[in-house]
């Protein structure tokens, strides 16, 4: 793969993110008991960059897309609680996929993104309200991560079997 064409696939994969995002913004939450709870449909595209890019290039993706998203509508506060979970999740998704190797699936890498993105972002919130109680919400959250991340991994297992551009650029970064 040339660097043009890993500079195009980085691009595209951050637009696409960045899109599901937005997206995602706009659809309103029909779980009354877990208010903030959001599907994470943009992981989908995190999940993808971590098994087709090199680390340095998949953290690309993800910091792209998140200045991205907070600039198209986004404030201090959503930058805050963004890239706390963002990071926390992408780094706890490449630790249970390097570590775990064949044993784990990408449904088990995207539900362990599902419960860090939840943590860091409590544990964002926990620090600007200067109270360690706001981490009590942390087993509604979790369990709503581990739902939305199997249905992430599920559609990300698919999007890999399928896709024939990923599956040339999976096998070109192995």
């Amino acid at each position: 793969m040339t660097k043009t064409q890993k500079l195009i696939y980085i691009s595209l994969l951050s637009a696409q993110a960045v899109i599901l995002g937005l997206i995602e913004r706009s659809i309103p939450f029909p779980f009354a008991f877990a208010p903030g709870a959001k599907l994470g449909i943009a992981n989908l595209i995190t999940i993808v960059a971590i098994y087709t890019l090199p680390f340095k290039d998949s953290t690309k993706v993800v910091g792209m897309r998140l200045i991205m998203t907070t600039l198209l509508g986004g404030t201090i506060s959503t930058l805050l609680y963004s890239a706390a979970g963002a990071i926390l999740s992408y780094i706890g998704m490449v630790f249970v996929k390097t570590v775990g190797g064949d044993k784990v699936s990408i449904i088990g890498v995207s539900a362990t993104g599902g419960i860090l993105h939840n943590l860091g972002q409590l544990l964002v919130a926990s620090f600007i309200a200067q109270t360690w109680t706001v981490l009590l919400y942390l087993p509604v959250l979790s369990f709503m991560g581990i739902l939305s991340g199997i249905a992430i991994g599920i559609a990300a297992n698919f999007l890999m079997e399928k896709t024939s551009i990923i599956r040339r650029f999976k096998n070109q970064s192995s």
